[in-house]
């Protein structure tokens, strides 16, 4: 099933190609009929008229996810300047009825709420958005750029016929199944949470706070599980629970309790899900594995392709798997081939003040099962999407389209076979096709288009899972239909024309979790390293591009680590993180320090009096712009960095022991090098090849004082004797 809600997210940047035009007007005018929506934007930027039209589908937009009651129009506003003249106008057409309409949103706060205006009809539903300049700075997240944040259109429809909606135009249907006069199946839910090192803080914190609200709305007759991991599996208890007052009160307990520590071991985690469902069956019921994770797989079974095997084979599409994956980093693709292959969907869940009410938000979608084992039967259709569906919830709807074979039948059939508590159910309903059409003649053919697009998505979530040619195969079918339909998806791109200029502007779609494109595009820069050598007075230099997430420094054998997060337009680092054993996380930035000993936390801010915090072989120094830190063995010292409005990190290595085998960027052992006489272009001998290279002039962050040094600028792979990608992590 797919979210019944349109998210359009329209910038007003993507408009402007410089920061210092003068934005005229604005003008957004969305019209949506059967939750599908047509929108046109039009603004006056300087002397020129910048207009383009797109169709969005609902499903164009939310990928794989589980359908909400009612649709959602969601509109971010990001002009960077009042406008004088600006405008938003939604008209909603839904032939069963509006029952339901709410404005949200930062941009319905403050003073802004008084620029929104609502009204509703049988059928039709009207909200218009008209700002002053002056109002324009007044909301919650506006300032003197102007708008800046959300303005969430959220409605429902009348759904007095439980065996759907069906409509038919120009020989195309599309059926809109979503009763809700059923009994609720009790389900049989196991939680299965991340507690890794890498959950540290607020991750760990967010996801306590949902468990504790989910664990409250768990129904009477519900059954309920509890596994926590990290390098180990960790049950709450081996079998699935009953979810009574008592139950759910030591459930609670236990999330209270649970810490960040370790390695992650999705693969053993799951498949102690997947047993302790098999182990408890219980007739009439709806099972459901929830993991939520926030990295790659690091210890255990780490072959990706491997542990969805095993999860597939473990599962045998009795029950669907729901991944959640949290933060920016983690790995999506994996998280989302895993829960497609076993009738299930991935979630983003994104690192804000609000992850735990994401969290809490998706549980709610598949907390009231109300039919298993859908089919879905359409006699005189062809080329139909998606039929058959593993799960269906209260407040979600199921939406197939396909074309009819005889477009001079006078009637089109459908039915609908599922289960109800273990009882068979169906539905079926006969609508007569010459029926007059409520679709505007405008719109006629946006059933067409809502079935090429419903195509075209399940396309691209088949050809996740599959290879080779019959992964190609339905690439180019997608490719195809895209192309004819002119969707932006990830095969394609949106062109945006200046009819005056006869510019063109193309926008590609971003992948899932990436932002959206905001000219203009920054300077690529790169960190520059410094690396001492033996024998010789002039250190070699490599060069980094950022932003990246680099691996700087570690030791397998003690569990010792430190990476770094570089950012584009500033040298050294804003972030850098080092771990010791399963429990010691330190966190510096640059404003402050906080480590984490596995119960206890303290934090330090730069600047402060000199301080002093020894643990467990831990000893932090903190005096003015740098921190002492011993972990181990192993001696570093970070200093903190002011130029001018910036500030960076830079970690130095004082102490490099013989017997510790250290890895990562600045983990290369004593190194030398010769250098090549009688060379036109300056050549050194570097691990037994002749490489080419440059004398230039760099600071030494590794000093309080960064003194001016000259280095030989080597490449990268001359250095390392690996590429980039094999320093890099996903998660500091």
């Amino acid at each position: 099933m797919d979210r019944a809600a349109l998210r359009l997210i329209l910038l007003g940047v993507f408009l402007i190609s410089k920061q210092n035009v003068n934005i005229y007007s604005f003008y957004i005018n969305s019209t949506i009929t059967s939750r599908y929506a047509t929108t046109v934007i039009t603004s006056r930027v300087n002397a020129f008229i910048s207009k383009f039209r797109m169709w969005v589908n609902m499903s164009s937009v939310i990928q794989i996810e589980i359908k909400m009651p009612a649709g959602e129009l969601l509109i971010n506003a990001q002009p960077m300047q009042p406008v004088a003249d600006f405008k938003m106008d939604v008209h909603i057409q839904e032939k069963p009825g509006i029952s339901f309409l709410e404005v949200k949103g930062d941009l319905s706060t403050g003073d802004l709420a008084n620029a929104i205006k609502t009204t509703r009809a049988d059928k039709d539903a009207w909200v218009t958005f008209y700002p002053t300049r002056d109002q324009q700075t007044k909301c919650k997240s506006c300032g003197e750029n102007g708008l800046n944040g959300d303005l969430l259109i959220t409605y429902d429809v009348e759904r007095q016929n439980h065996k759907g909606e069906v409509m038919v135009s120009n020989g195309y249907f599309v059926h809109y199944f979503a009763p809700s006069d059923l009994p609720r199946i009790p389900k049989n839910v196991v939680f299965i949470i991340d507690q890794s090192s890498s959950m540290y803080d607020r991750k760990i914190e967010q996801t306590r706070l949902a468990l504790l609200r989910i664990l409250s709305d768990l129904g009477e007759d519900d059954h309920f599980g509890l596994i926590t991991f990290d390098s180990e599996v960790n049950l709450w208890k081996r079998e699935l629970l009953k979810a009574t007052e008592e139950n759910l009160k030591n459930a609670k307990s236990f999330v209270k309790e649970i810490r960040d520590r370790g390695a992650t071991d999705i693969n053993a985690a799951v498949l102690a899900g997947v047993d302790m469902i098999k182990q408890h069956p219980r007739e009439g019921t709806a099972s459901i594995l929830i993991l939520l994770t926030d990295g790659d797989p690091t210890t255990g079974e780490t072959n990706k392709e491997k542990i969805m095997a095993n999860v597939k084979e473990a599962i045998g599409t009795k029950f669907p798997l729901y991944c959640l994956g949290f933060g920016y980093d983690v790995n999506f693709d994996f998280l989302t081939k895993m829960s497609l292959e076993n009738s299930g969907v991935a979630r983003r869940i994104y690192e804000d003040s609000d992850a735990d009410l994401q969290l809490q938000g998706f549980y709610e979608e598949v907390a009231v099962p109300l039919l298993t084992d859908i089919q879905l039967k359409y006699p005189g259709g062809t080329n139909l999407t998606k039929t058959s569906f593993s799960l269906y919830f209260n407040g979600s709807e199921i939406v197939v389209s396909g074309q009819i074979t005889d477009n001079s039948v006078e009637s089109f059939t459908t039915e609908v076979i599922a289960l109800s508590k273990g009882n068979n159910v169906m539905y079926q309903d006969t609508i007569m096709t010459t029926d007059p059409s409520d679709v505007p003649p405008e719109n006629e053919d946006f059933m067409q288009r809502l079935w090429a697009y419903l195509t075209v998505k399940q396309l691209l979530e088949r050809q996740v899972l599959l290879k080779g040619q019959e992964k190609e195969d339905e690439k180019k079918e997608a490719l195809k239909l895209s192309l004819k339909y002119q969707f932006v998806t990830p095969l394609t791109s949106m062109v945006v024309t200046k009819p005056q200029e006869g510019d063109v502007e193309v926008a590609d779609k971003p992948k899932e979790g990436e932002a959206p494109p905001r000219p203009p595009a920054p300077t690529v820069h790169s960190n520059r390293f410094l690396l001492p050598v033996v024998g010789q007075s002039k250190p070699l230099c490599f060069d980094v591009p950022v932003p990246h997430k680099l691996r700087l420094l570690q030791d397998s054998a003690s569990e010792f680590s430190m990476n770094g997060e570089s950012l584009t337009g500033q040298n050294g680092f804003h972030q850098i993180a080092l771990h010791y054993k399963t429990n010691h996380h330190l966190t510096i930035n640059t404003t402050s320090i906080r480590y984490h000993d596995g119960q206890n936390q303290v934090e330090f801010l730069w600047g402060q009096e000199p301080t002093q915090h020894n643990t467990e072989g831990v000893s932090l120094i903190l005096r003015s712009n740098e921190i002492d830190v011993t972990m181990g063995k192993i001696h570093i010292v970070i200093l903190l960095h002011k130029e001018k409005r910036d500030m960076c990190l830079c970690p130095a290595v004082q102490t490099r022991p013989k017997d510790v085998n250290l890895t990562g960027i600045l983990g290369e052992p004593d190194i030398s090098y010769d250098e090549i006489q009688g060379t036109q272009t300056p050549t050194l001998k570097l691990k037994d090849q002749e490489v080419k290279t440059s004398r230039v002039m760099v600071k030494d962050y590794r000093l309080a004082s960064a003194p001016l040094v000259g280095c030989w600028l080597v490449p990268f792979q001359a250095v390392t004797q690996r590429e980039l990608s094999d320093l890099t992590v996903t998660q500091l």
